[in-house]
């Protein structure tokens, strides 16, 4: 079972089109389809942090990504599925590996999404893949609105140490950052997003630092937490504080929406936020700043909204799939001003 034929969804994704049981807690239903092609050999990079990496040492059948499974189905009867009961999935996100064929077979899935569906499409690359990077040219032409490109690290020795030659892996910085400006060329501004993982190491200034070079670039940016997934190098490599993800969720959403910069705020020298150059109050006071950050759907709202994908139901939340509760925004709000 291999693309372009099959794919892998996510779990929430496998509940949302009636695959498994469905399971929502506090009503999180999934609103972006999200795959990953897929092929007997698996992904040949040896990212440190990821559930992929091919020398992670757990069963096959018990492997995880973005903590959770990602069950194999054909890509026909998951297009009819989508068709026929997807109602709640406003875009679709084409995920690749590192496979030398990843590339090729999610252009022709991407193709095969636009000819079947409405939503509109982004396209997950790896950069590795690409020795010519006009070859992005063909994510548009295949139909997709946007690409997503996963830097992940938040400077070039993170980056280095845990996706690169630290873990004797394929990926380069300088190559990541030419493909995002390749990318913003091709699709234009602000139809690419940054991935960013907080709390590989990094302060909370080189991570906001990134941030603003991703969006004087041209480039959103959209938060992950780091989550230890069982088997792989950093499977105890601790998650970041709250208030380490909460200052820096309220500083990508200040500069994402144009409202300030990284220059403009201050920080100690722990290289935690101590001033954000701007009165933050109603920004946060229905907690927007928290929720999942991704790629829209038709309405401009977020649609990759990945249900409890930094955390397991029943522990705090780190990204809000559904518009916080008062509640929810004051636990943030106690959280912003935690610096331990």
């Amino acid at each position: 079972m291999e693309s372009p034929e099959y794919v892998q969804i996510s779990l929430a994704a496998a509940m949302a089109l009636g695959y498994r049981p469905a399971m929502f807690r506090r009503n999180s239903y999934l609103t972006g389809l999200n795959l990953l092609v897929t092929y007997p050999e698996g992904c040949a990079a040896r990212c440190a942090f990821c559930g992929l990496n091919h020398q992670r040492r757990i069963e096959p059948e018990k492997r995880t990504f973005i903590r959770v499974d990602w069950p194999t189905y054909p890509l026909d009867d998951v297009i009819a599925r989508l068709n026929r009961n997807g109602h709640a999935l406003r875009r679709v996100c084409v995920g690749m590996i590192t496979h030398r064929r990843a590339f090729d077979d999610t252009v022709a899935i991407i193709r095969r999404f636009h000819d079947a569906s409405d939503r509109p499409i982004s396209a997950l690359i790896s950069p590795t893949l690409l020795g010519d990077l006009s070859r992005l040219a063909e994510i548009r032409e295949a139909g997709a609105d946007m690409i997503g490109i996963a830097i992940d690290a938040a400077t070039p020795e993170l980056f280095e140490r845990y996706r690169g030659r630290g873990v004797r892996g394929p990926h380069r910085w300088a190559h990541y950052w030419a493909a995002v400006e390749e990318a913003v060329r091709v699709m234009g501004p602000y139809k690419v997003g940054v991935h960013l993982i907080v709390g590989l190491g990094e302060t909370e200034e080189q991570m906001i630092a990134t941030i603003q070079r991703a969006h004087d670039m041209g480039a959103h940016t959209h938060l992950f937490s780091f989550f230890p997934e069982a088997g792989t190098p950093m499977e105890h490599h601790p998650q970041p504080t709250f208030g380490h993800y909460r200052r820096v969720q309220l500083a990508r959403y200040i500069i994402n929406k144009g409202y300030g910069r990284y220059e403009g705020m201050r920080f100690n020298a722990a290289g935690q936020v101590i001033d954000f150059g701007l009165e933050t109050e109603e920004l946060i006071q229905y907690g927007e700043p928290f929720m999942t950050s991704g790629c829209p759907g038709p309405d401009g709202k977020v649609a990759c909204n990945r249900p409890f994908g930094n955390e397991r139901p029943g522990q705090p939340i780190r990204n809000y799939a559904f518009e916080p509760e008062p509640e929810d925004v004051e636990l943030a709000r106690y959280q912003l001003r935690d610096y331990a």
